[in-house]
């Protein structure tokens, strides 16, 4: 990466902060760009004064005009959990569909490599386990998540059409459930909201009965996934599966979680959400052969690295600091 000139949207989130400090790291001169909509500056402050590192405060749904060269895009932009999602689904879609044309036609004036940051969202409530690339997916198009859900595949779409009529050079990462220290505390997913429950001593909340599965990969593994496959070559054409294979109920999340943190507090069961995933597992056989990347944080490592984080937010919170 040294040398090379890098955009980041989505830059300031839990996920986008993590690839800059990558980037950073790696010596590439990284511009950082977000709508702070659920992205914070806390998460990227320690960059401001990196030599290197520039921030702009943009919405991708807006063109977005970069004086000089960039080799390489990460599209990250989009809020990724139902309740930042579902706060503007309008904005949500354009943020998917339109930011990623935007982008696109940037990385065609500038040549460069463009990489989608997309979900296992487009596997919608899959019907087979585990998903593959080759699945085309169960979507409700008009459900609550829809806007997300067909806003991503629009996006892959979108990405799949500028590769072969206008030669752009694509990538598109399909990212499994990703967690780890900067997601926010009311990011709404069910590991945030587990640890800041349990830290609470509030009852935990689980949707149905809790036996709907997803696979959690550690934030450190999923940025490593996402470089390689910026990396890799021109041959690897289609979408790549980036997550943890491993598959756990959400109700052996939460004792998990309780075990960790030494919380008394107590399971509270409500109605599952329209459209919410039974089973959510990647087959990552084309990442091991094409990337030779495959996670190596467990669970219970991952959540050593995470529980601490959101003690210390949730400190200063009450500190008001």
């Amino acid at each position: 990466m040294s040398g090379k000139t890098v955009l980041v949207t989505g830059g300031a989130g839990f996920l986008g902060s993590h690839l800059c400090d990558r980037l950073v790291e790696g010596e590439a001169q990284v511009i950082c760009v977000d709508n702070l909509q659920t992205g914070r500056l806390d998460n990227i402050s320690h960059l401001m004064q990196r030599r290197g590192f520039r921030f702009i405060r943009h919405d991708v749904t807006d063109r977005l005009c970069i004086d000089g060269p960039i080799d390489e895009i990460y599209n990250l932009a989009c809020p990724a959990s139902p309740p930042q999602y579902e706060r503007d689904p309008i904005h949500t879609f354009r943020t998917s569909v339109l930011g990623a044309m935007n982008l696109l036609d940037l990385a065609e004036a500038k040549g460069a490599r463009i990489l989608q940051a997309s979900t296992s969202e487009v596997y919608g409530d899959p019907m087979l386990c585990p998903q593959s690339e080759t699945y085309w997916g169960n979507v409700n198009m008009i459900g609550p998540r829809a806007c997300y859900d067909e806003g991503k595949r629009g996006a892959e779409t979108l990405f799949h059409l500028y590769r072969e009529d206008r030669g752009v050079d694509i990538r598109v990462a399909r990212i499994f459930n990703t967690y780890g220290p900067r997601m926010r505390p009311d990011d709404g997913r069910v590991v945030s909201n587990f640890i800041v429950q349990a830290l609470a001593g509030t009852p935990l909340t689980v949707y149905g009965s809790g036996r709907q599965t997803r696979s959690f990969c550690y934030v450190d593994d999923l940025v490593g996934g996402l470089v390689r496959l910026m990396a890799s070559p021109a041959t690897v054409k289609g979408p790549v599966n980036l997550g943890n294979p491993g598959e756990f109920t959400v109700l052996a999340l939460a004792e998990l979680v309780l075990a960790k943190t030494g919380s008394r507090s107590k399971v509270a069961f409500r109605t599952l959400p329209g459209d919410d995933p039974r089973r959510r597992r990647p087959d990552i056989a084309l990442a091991e052969r094409v990337l030779g990347w495959g996670p190596t944080i467990p669970l219970e490592e991952g959540l050593d690295r995470t529980i601490p984080y959101f003690a210390e937010v949730m400190h200063q919170n009450v500190a008001g600091v």
